[in-house]
């Protein structure tokens, strides 16, 4: 065992956040489908945040993104970040139904369980995050299953079209975008020439309201919190909850968005 090893390993067995070493490789824990990184807070039990990177993005990379991270493990949240699959010669998620690839459903049920039972993760306090093409991959994810996880949190992603017919509900969910986004714009955009179509995030939120059994297409309210302006519908099925926040930036995870999103979480019955 190296020494930068044998070090994580002495921060995690201490309580101390750090980087968790497992499995063979230094800092990163395998499973039978993937790879994830881990870092632990100080708190015992704690919930957990897994956080899906974008296209052509690593596991590595979304730890690096520190003004993300740290604000989560000092409100006692451990932070896991799985390492997405092979397509087309860079790591993605396997998101759109009818594409072959890994479950990766399958996979993030593995990685949570793993981290579960490696570190005493809390498996009824699990948020399932992502950007991009991780905030794809949670969209559909919560779609099809939302039980998997206690709440769902994209940033700068979301269906594409054909819009799904329908979601199962209720869901919890609260979705971040850039005003000013040209990757993932508001309304969408072409990409492959043609042959595939990023969806429009509004006609995404009319899904999740009816998933959830809004009365009204209306907001119920209305708030502010720093750069962010939020809207939010209440009122709706039992257990649900639906958030939706415009901040002026581009094609990011915002600064401030890790605090903003776990006041919500915590908010929540249950959170």
């Amino acid at each position: 065992m190296s020494v930068r090893h044998w070090l994580a390993a002495c921060f995690v067995f201490a309580g101390q956040p750090g980087l968790a070493a497992c499995g063979d490789t230094e800092g990163m824990c395998e499973t039978a489908s993937g790879e994830y990184h881990i870092e632990l807070p100080k708190a015992e039990n704690p919930p957990l945040v897994v956080f899906l990177h974008g296209y052509g993005g690593s596991a590595t990379g979304t730890l690096k993104n520190r003004s993300m991270v740290e604000p989560l493990l000092a409100r006692g949240y451990a932070v896991m970040a799985p390492e997405g699959s092979e397509r087309n010669g860079r790591k993605s998620w396997n998101f759109f139904p009818g594409w072959e690839g890994r479950d990766e459903p399958a996979f993030l049920r593995e990685v949570v369980q793993d981290a579960a039972d490696r570190f005493d993760i809390d498996p009824d306090r699990v948020v399932l995050g992502g950007f991009s093409a991780g905030a794809f991959m949670v969209y559909y994810l919560a779609c099809a299953a939302p039980d998997s996880f206690s709440a769902y949190v994209p940033v700068s992603g979301g269906f594409w079209r054909p819009h799904p017919e329908s979601c199962d509900g209720p869901v919890r969910m609260f979705h971040t975008h850039g005003w000013t986004d040209n990757v993932v714009p508001l309304e969408g955009r072409l990409l492959g020439g043609g042959r595939f179509h990023q969806g429009d995030i509004f006609a995404g939120l009319e899904i999740w309201r009816v998933a959830n059994e809004c009365a009204d297409t209306k907001p119920s309210g209305f708030s502010t919190t720093g750069q962010f302006m939020r809207r939010n519908w209440m009122g709706c099925a039992e257990g649900s909850a639906l958030e939706f926040a415009l901040f002026p930036g581009g094609h990011t995870v915002p600064n401030g968005w890790a605090d903003m999103m776990v006041d919500w979480y915590e908010g929540l019955p249950g959170g």
